[in-house]
């Protein structure tokens, strides 16, 4: 173990880069082998967050505004939350196995790698799904884009780009969290299905709650930086908080934090031998 964490250390980005493209390519051909599989759980996502989309339209047909959120703003902060949900989706959908792993033991099997554990068991995974919720997000913010008139310019894609990477980092770090828990609790299932019900949430302004839900989406479980927050740069650029400035710091912060934890997890289970 000594020695095969000295060589993770030194292991580079480029050389994981390397390996996770090979590991990608394999998963992707074993999953085009059921080429049915894989149109159905794309058009099986496309028609789910569908279903959210023609919610806010039955919704608006009876309130013009919601706390004074319009109807392309929601969809906006709905396109966001999709985008923004995405990588959690796509390339983190393995940390659903993990409690099933530790239980049987077969956690091991990470362990003895002269690898990053937490890369190794989190790539081993690519949910084709995910790809299916990125095209109807991306086509939902572009749609609301339109009526919203907002600007068109390099730097404001690029803004949109980081702070759809700061929010995707809040329910990343959640997940990894919720996930690490069975390492300590051997029903961790209900953790992960909780925390993964919050994203529901994710889609709607943080200002239509009262106080004490809103510090909870802010402060204990950060729903709110999945969208809310970092939308704000550029929906309603000329009244930004600080949090919504500041998110991919404290998106980065909150995914080491989640990171470390994950790892410290991963380490006690080795230490044990559990």
């Amino acid at each position: 173990m000594g020695m095969a964490k000295k060589i993770t250390r030194k292991r580079n980005l480029c050389f994981y880069l390397r390996i996770y493209r090979k590991i990608l390519a394999q998963d992707l051909k074993s999953k085009m082998n059921y080429r049915a599989d894989f149109i159905i759980s794309i058009i099986g996502m496309i028609v789910s967050n569908l279903v959210g989309f023609v919610t806010f339209y039955i919704l608006f047909q009876n309130f013009p505004s919601i706390n004074g959120w319009t109807k392309y703003e929601m969809l906006f902060l709905y396109g966001f939350s999709l985008v923004a949900l995405t990588p959690v989706q796509c390339f983190f959908d393995n940390n659903w196995n993990l409690r099933f792993m530790v239980r049987s033991g077969d956690f091991i099997k990470y362990c003895f790698r002269p690898v990053n554990i937490f890369f190794y068991f989190i790539s081993e995974v690519f949910d084709v799904k995910g790809l299916g919720q990125l095209a109807f997000g991306v086509g939902t913010l572009v749609y609301a884009w339109q009526f919203l008139q907002l600007n068109v310019t390099v730097p404001v894609i690029a803004q949109l780009v980081l702070y759809l990477f700061a929010a995707s980092l809040f329910m990343i770090a959640i997940m990894n969290f919720a996930a690490a828990t069975c390492f300590w609790i051997q029903n961790s299932g209900y953790v992960m299905v909780i925390m993964f019900r919050f994203k529901d949430y994710a889609k709607y302004p943080a200002s239509i709650f009262n106080k004490v839900f809103r510090g909870i989406f802010t402060f204990f479980i950060p729903i709110a930086f999945i969208a809310y927050y970092p939308a704000l740069t550029i929906l309603r650029p000329d009244n930004v908080p600080i949090l919504s400035w500041i998110s991919p710091l404290i998106g980065l912060a909150f995914f080491y934090a989640s990171y470390r934890f994950w790892m410290y997890g991963a380490r006690k289970y080795s230490g044990t031998g559990s």
